[in-house]
């Protein structure tokens, strides 16, 4: 349905193009698996349906939090979210480098002040629309408006302390409620803290509307070895390019880039051919498995790489000027 209508809201990922995540990511029941996607939800939904509510999810989200407007349309029990956990991108850096830490939500009372000063004021604007009136009222009529008007302030006074003390109340059970969700959050977000730490996940699916390099860079160190990763993009090059900084960086082995094929055929008693309207594209996945990253022969292979890469006319130009 989402590819049909509105396939800017899922990167055009096409249906057989996530049947490969699912199946290129060994997704099943059991996994600890790490999802990063901006794809409404779909991808999310698709994991949490191939592992049956078993095993734990990981979703990496960018911003204020995640967004799952296509996983609410599968219909999950509540079990199938308990051991659904959520991550904010901007925390892996420091997470990678120790620094991890919840900074502090910024404090509520800071709105109850802002109701207090616009109750405040209306009631100044009250009392002085007052004052002009007994103003312009004649000695004549200024028995009888001053008993009026002390009769209206009274009312007056007695609606703001009511009003008042409502608005108090609501605005202390609105903090409370409040705080109680911050604690919670930051309770959950200490916990895949702690799982992100083990770096032991089975799985990694990346299927964003951001440069994929840096994203996959990243998340690959919360990845065991020998497991699976699959990044999805709409455009070859992004992942061409991140297919280049994978060879260089190493770790991982049985790259791949592929493109999938589909086309319709209509099956009818003696009209059975293929559709001559077919689509375009469904996007491009690359895929690869990690293993064990010896950080002393990548930097030695890189040396020698450099090495016999640099041009002849270069050697040269360096040996004339070491004779001189």
């Amino acid at each position: 349905m989402y590819y049909a209508r509105e396939p800017g809201k899922i990167n055009h990922l096409r249906y057989d193009t996530l049947a490969q995540m699912l199946t290129l990511g060994n997704i099943h029941a059991g996994n600890k698996m790490i999802v990063m996607e901006t794809c409404a939800g779909l991808v999310l939904g698709a994991v949490m349906e191939r592992m049956g509510g078993y095993g734990s999810i990981i979703q990496m989200y960018p911003g204020g939090g995640p967004v799952r407007a296509a996983t609410s349309c599968f219909g999950f029990p509540k079990p199938f979210f308990n051991n659904l956990h959520e991550f904010p991108l901007s925390k892996v850096d420091s997470l990678l480098s120790g620094t991890f830490s919840i900074e502090t939500l910024p404090s509520e009372p800071e709105d109850n002040v802002i109701v207090e000063e616009e109750s405040n004021g209306s009631i100044d604007e009250k009392q002085t629309y007052i004052q002009e009136t007994e103003e312009e009222s004649t000695p004549e009529t200024a028995m009888e408006s001053n008993q009026t008007e002390e009769q209206e302030t009274m009312d007056i006074n007695a609606e703001n302390r009511g009003f008042k003390e409502n608005q108090e109340k609501e605005n202390k059970e609105n903090v409370r409620e409040k705080q109680r969700k911050q604690q919670e959050r930051r309770k959950k977000l200490l916990e895949t803290a702690a799982l992100l730490r083990e770096k032991n996940a089975d799985g990694l699916i990346v299927a964003s509307k951001f440069h994929p390099t840096p994203l996959l860079l990243s998340l690959l160190e919360f990845v065991a070895p020998s497991r699976p990763f699959v990044v999805y993009c709409q455009y070859k090059e992004p992942l061409l390019e991140c297919y280049t900084k994978l060879r260089e960086r190493g770790g991982v082995i049985n790259l791949k880039l592929s493109e999938t094929w589909l086309r319709s055929y209509q099956v009818l008693p003696d009209r059975s051919h293929p559709k001559l309207t077919m689509s375009g594209g469904g996007g491009y996945l690359l895929s690869g498995i990690t293993v064990v990253l010896d950080k002393s022969k990548s930097d030695s292979s890189t040396l020698e790489a450099l090495k016999m890469e640099e041009p002849s006319s270069k050697k040269r130009k360096v040996q004339d000027l070491e004779h001189c």
